[in-house]
């Protein structure tokens, strides 16, 4: 199988379209937000993203980018891309849905940050509105294996970037923790274990047609759009630890069960080697 390309590339727009109706429906995090107040509902969702994944603080380096040209790949509600923004990266945003663009600007405006600073707009990874060498920095953080063509995506980001320019992309990891509770809830336990855990996660992670990659795969997938990977290396995800909160669609009794009783203690004995995150750098 060649990077990049799974089962579903070649179906028809159907696929990017129920994609799409996912995130418009459920953006990333704001599942975490109940407060009745809009600058407490934000804030509780920032909380929520960096308790549960304080890896990506380390990853992203903020505050390394202040006056450079940083794209952010899915904005979602728009945590990451506001503290671009605070740290004084000259950032602009693209995200698949307009729901996602909507939040990140009602974001910065609650924040007090003036709409010059920055720019948003809906995009589609495959096709980014941009001229060539553009930005130093692109950044992407649980988006890229949700397109239908993830090589693709990854060939524009490698395009927009100056000569030198350096990418920051998480992207899902197999083998890890969360494609095996994937397999052995809708595989397994419907006496269908000849399925594979990579197949449970594009049928039932999060949006229809997600992907995800060993190591060798995603470096290879990387160079293959001409990036030197720097540094690649694999994280514990939420979906790793349990330690979420469960989406509507995990939400019945049994699913509260087994996050009471999920042994977290054994899957951090073992460290970040199973985890669902991958954490790629490279460079153009």
């Amino acid at each position: 199988m060649r990077p990049g390309v799974y089962p579903g590339n070649k179906r028809s727009m159907s696929m990017n379209e129920a994609v799409k109706k996912h995130w418009e429906a459920e953006t990333c995090g704001v599942r975490y937000g109940a407060s009745e107040d809009r600058g407490e509902w934000f804030r509780e969702i920032e909380r929520a993203r960096y308790l549960c994944e304080p890896q990506i603080l380390e990853f992203a380096e903020f505050k390394k980018f202040r006056a450079k040209r940083v794209l952010e790949i899915g904005v979602g509600a728009g945590t990451d891309f506001k503290n671009w923004v605070k740290n004084g990266a000259q950032a602009t945003g693209i995200d698949l849905t307009s729901r996602g663009t909507a939040l990140t600007k009602e974001r910065l405006s609650l924040e007090g940050i003036n709409p010059n600073r920055f720019n948003l707009c809906v995009a589609d990874s495959e096709r980014l509105p941009f001229k060539d060498g553009v930005f130093e920095m692109v950044y992407s953080w649980g988006v890229l294996h949700h397109t239908l063509n993830t090589g693709q995506a990854i060939k524009e980001a490698y395009r927009v970037l100056k000569p030198g320019g350096i990418i920051k992309a998480m992207v899902y990891h197999i083998p890890s923790w969360t494609g095996w509770l994937l397999w052995l809830r809708f595989c397994l336990f419907k006496l269908r274990p000849w399925i594979s855990p990579r197949k449970a996660i594009y049928g039932h992670l999060e949006s229809p047609g997600t992907k995800a990659y060993t190591l060798e795969e995603a470096k290879e997938l990387f160079e293959s759009a001409r990036f030197q990977v720097i540094e690649i290396k694999t994280s514990l995800g939420p979906g790793d630890l349990l330690n979420i909160a469960f989406s509507r669609k995990y939400s019945g009794f049994i699913y509260k069960i087994i996050g009471l009783m999920y042994p977290r203690w054994l899957v951090r004995l073992f460290g970040n080697r199973f985890g669902l995150e991958l954490l790629l750098q490279a460079r153009k």
